[in-house]
C-alpha cells in the first residue's frame, strides 16, 4: 500500500489534535507527517504512529512533498496557506470557513456528496452541526424530496474550541465568565458566532446556504437557530423538515437504519434516543424522536446527535482524505 506524506496545520489545537488520534485509530497510511502551527507551538514533542514528531513552524514553505494537507487554523490561515499548499502539489481538506461557500470549492460530506469533488485539489469540510444533517436529509432527498428545512441547533461548548471548554469549566466551579457573554454553566445561549443585519447569526446563515450548496438544493426554503448549551461534546439538531411527497413514519425509520454513518436511536418507550453520550469519541450520527409533524402535511420531525470535533470536523476530514486515496 503506498503510504502519503501528510501535513496538519493548527496541529496543536482541539480539532487539530483529533486529526492525529483520528488518522492513528484508521491506520492512515502515513509515510511523513508534518505538524504545523504558529511560532508559539513550534518545537513542542507529539508522539504519533509510533515515533515522536517535533511541531515545526507554518511557514510558506513548509508543504514541499505533502501530499495530503489538513488545515485547522482559522479562516485567515487558510486563507493565505491553503492556495499555497495546493500550488506546491497537496490535496487540501480545510475544515474552517474560509472556503465554504466559494462555488470553484467542493463543500463535502462523504457519505452524501463525495462525487462533488471532481478533480479539485482545494476541498472544504462544512459546518459542524451542518455535517450531522446532511446524513438524513440526503436519504430523505434522495427518497421523498425535500420542501422546507427548519433548524434547532444545542450546540456543545466545544464548538468554541478550548476557550470555550474552559469557560464551562471554571464556571462550573464558580468563577465569572470570561468567554461567553453568560454563564454558561447556569444557562442556554441563543448566540452562535455574530449577529448579522437579518436578525440572524452567522452560524445560522452557515447551515442555510451550506445545506443548500451540500444538497444541490440552492432554493431550498430554510431556516435555523443555533442555540449554545452547558455540554462539553456533542451537537444536537432538531430537525423540522417539510418532504414533497407523503411517507410512513416507520418507512423513514428504516431509511435511516439502512443510510451509511448513520444509527437509529429510536425507541422512546425504553428511553432511547440521541444523546450526547452515546456519541461522545465515535464518528456516527444518531438519529432519532422521528415523528410526523402534527402542524404540516408531509412534514416530519426528528433529532440528531454526533461528536462535534469527530463527525464534525476531524473525523469527516479524514474520511475524504480516506476516499480520495482509495480512489487513487
Amino acid at each position: 500500500m503506498k503510504k502519503y506524506n501528510v501535513a496538519i496545520v493548527g496541529a496543536t489545537g482541539l480539532v487539530g489534535s483529533t486529526f492525529i488520534k483520528v488518522l492513528q485509530e484508521k491506520k492512515f497510511p502515513i509515510n511523513n507527517l508534518k505538524l504545523l502551527a504558529s511560532a508559539n507551538s513550534a518545537g513542542k514533542e507529539i508522539e504519533c504512529f509510533g515515533k515522536k514528531w517535533i511541531v515545526e513552524e507554518l511557514k510558506e514553505d513548509s508543504f514541499k512533498d505533502v501530499e495530503i494537507a489538513l488545515f485547522s487554523a482559522g479562516g485567515s490561515i487558510s486563507q493565505k496557506f491553503a492556495p499555497i499548499a495546493v500550488k506546491s502539489g497537496a490535496t487540501v481538506i480545510d475544515n474552517s470557513s474560509a472556503w465554504r461557500q466559494d462555488k470553484d470549492v467542493p463543500l463535502v460530506v462523504p457519505e452524501v456528496n463525495f462525487g462533488a469533488i471532481g478533480d479539485s485539489k482545494l476541498i472544504a469540510n462544512p459546518n459542524c452541526s451542518t455535517i450531522q444533517a446532511m446524513l438524513p436529509l440526503k436519504a430523505l432527498k434522495d427518497k421523498y424530496g425535500l420542501k422546507k428545512v427548519n433548524f434547532s441547533t444545542y450546540q456543545s461548548v466545544s464548538g468554541s474550541g478550548m476557550k470555550g471548554i474552559n469557560d464551562l469549566l471554571s464556571t462550573r466551579k464558580g468563577e465569572k465568565n470570561s468567554f461567553y457573554p453568560y454563564s454558561i454553566v447556569d444557562t442556554c445561549i441563543p448566540q452562535i458566532d455574530v449577529f448579522l443585519e437579518n436578525g440572524y447569526t452567522k452560524e445560522e446563515m452557515k447551515m442555510v446556504y451550506e445545506t443548500r450548496k451540500i444538497l444541490e438544493l440552492p432554493d431550498l426554503k430554510i431556516s435555523a437557530t443555533c442555540i449554545r448549551v452547558p455540554v462539553l461534546s456533542c451537537h444536537g439538531v432538531s430537525i423540522q423538515v417539510e418532504l414533497e411527497r407523503d411517507f410512513k413514519v416507520e418507512d423513514v425509520k428504516e431509511l435511516m437504519k439502512s443510510f451509511p454513518g448513520i444509527v437509529l436511536a429510536d425507541d422512546p418507550s425504553n428511553s432511547i434516543y440521541p444523546v450526547s453520550t452515546m456519541a461522545t469519541n465515535n464518528d456516527s450520527v444518531y438519529v432519532g424522536r422521528i415523528r410526523r409533524d402534527l402542524s404540516t402535511d408531509n412534514s416530519l420531525l426528528l433529532y440528531t446527535v454526533a461528536d462535534n470535533i469527530r463527525k464534525g470536523a476531524a473525523s469527516n476530514a479524514v474520511q475524504i482524505a480516506e476516499k480520495i486515496i482509495s480512489n487513487n
